[in-house]
C-alpha cells in the first residue's frame, strides 16, 4: 500500500510543480522566452533519452524514470505553445459573427501548428519506446495529449469556468474561442470515460498477483490521469483555481504586457 500513496504523491507533486514552473516562465518578460524554451529544449532531448533507455528497464527506478521524462516532454509543447513559440496561422481574434464550422475552422488554426508538433512528438515516444517492457512513458504523454485535447474541445464548446488567466497576454486572442455556458454535452462523457480508464488502471494495479512494477506502471498513469480529470471538473466547480498555482502566476505581478503585433496580412478585415 506504501508504494501506491507513494506512486500517487509523486504523480500529484510532479503536476503541480511543473504546472507552476511553466505558469512562472510564461509570466516573466517577453525577452526571456527564448532562454525558456532553449532550457526545455535542453531537457527535451534529455528525456528522450531517458525515455529511450527506460524503455528497456522494468523496474522500479525505471517506471518513475519514464513518467518523469513523458512529462518533461510535454511539458516542452506546453511552454512552446504558451510563449508563442508554436501556435498556429491564424493569430486573430475570434470574428463576432463566426458560427458553426467557421468558427471551428478559425480556432483550428490558432492551434494548428502545436498539434502537428505533438503528433509528431508521439510518433518519436512510441518510436523510442517500441517493443519495451516499460511503455510508462508513454502512457503518460498519451495521457497528457489526449487530456489537453479534451480541455480544449470543452472550452471550446463552453464551460462555466474559464481559466483564461493562464493565458500570456500574447495569446489573448484565443479567449475569443473559449466559450461561457452551463455546460456541454462532451463534459460529461470525456470525465465519465477518463475516469472509466482511471478505475481500469487501478484495479489492474491491485490486481492479484502483480509485482511492484506492473503496479506502478498502472498506477503512476492512473494518478496523472485522475488529476486530469480534476482538472475537468475545475470547469464547473466554483474553485479559484489560480490559487493552486499562486507561486507559479506571481511573475506576472499584475503587469500588463503589449501583445506582439499581429502580422500586416492578419490586420485586413475579411469578410465573413
Amino acid at each position: 500500500m506504501y508504494e501506491y500513496f507513494l506512486a500517487l504523491l509523486f504523480a500529484l507533486w510532479v503536476w503541480w510543480f511543473s504546472t507552476g514552473a511553466i505558469l512562472y516562465l510564461v509570466g516573466l518578460p517577453r525577452r526571456t522566452y527564448k532562454a525558456s524554451l532553449a532550457g526545455a529544449s535542453v531537457l527535451l532531448v534529455a528525456a528522450f533519452y531517458g525515455l529511450a533507455v527506460s524503455a528497456h528497464d522494468a523496474s522500479i527506478a525505471g517506471a518513475y524514470l519514464a513518467f518523469a521524462c513523458g512529462v518533461l516532454i510535454w511539458g516542452w509543447h506546453e511552454i512552446a505553445f504558451l510563449t508563442g513559440a508554436i501556435t498556429g496561422p491564424n493569430v486573430r481574434p475570434a470574428h463576432p459573427d463566426a458560427k458553426g464550422w467557421r468558427r471551428f475552422s478559425d480556432a483550428l488554426r490558432t492551434i494548428l501548428y502545436h498539434e502537428l508538433a505533438i503528433l509528431a512528438t508521439a510518433g518519436i515516444v512510441l518510436a523510442l519506446t517500441w517493443g519495451g517492457a516499460n511503455q510508462v512513458g508513454t502512457w503518460t504523454f498519451m495521457i497528457l495529449w489526449w487530456m489537453r485535447l479534451s480541455a480544449k474541445l470543452n472550452l471550446f464548446f463552453g464551460v462555466p469556468n474559464i481559466p483564461d488567466e493562464f493565458l500570456s497576454t500574447d495569446l489573448s486572442y484565443l479567449k475569443g474561442y473559449f466559450r461561457r455556458r452551463p455546460t456541454n454535452p462532451f463534459l460529461p462523457l470525456s470525465i465519465g470515460a477518463s475516469t472509466v480508464v482511471t478505475a481500469m488502471l487501478v484495479a489492474a494495479a491491485f490486481a492479484p498477483g502483480t509485482d511492484g512494477f506492473a503496479a506502478l506502471s498502472s498506477m503512476l498513469p492512473a494518478s496523472l490521469l485522475a488529476l486530469a480529470v480534476l482538472e475537468h471538473c475545475f470547469f464547473v466547480l466554483p474553485i479559484p483555481v489560480a490559487d493552486i498555482w499562486s507561486w507559479g502566476l506571481r511573475s506576472r505581478d499584475g503587469a500588463a504586457r503589449k501583445p506582439l503585433p499581429l502580422p500586416a496580412r492578419e490586420t485586413r478585415t475579411e469578410g465573413r
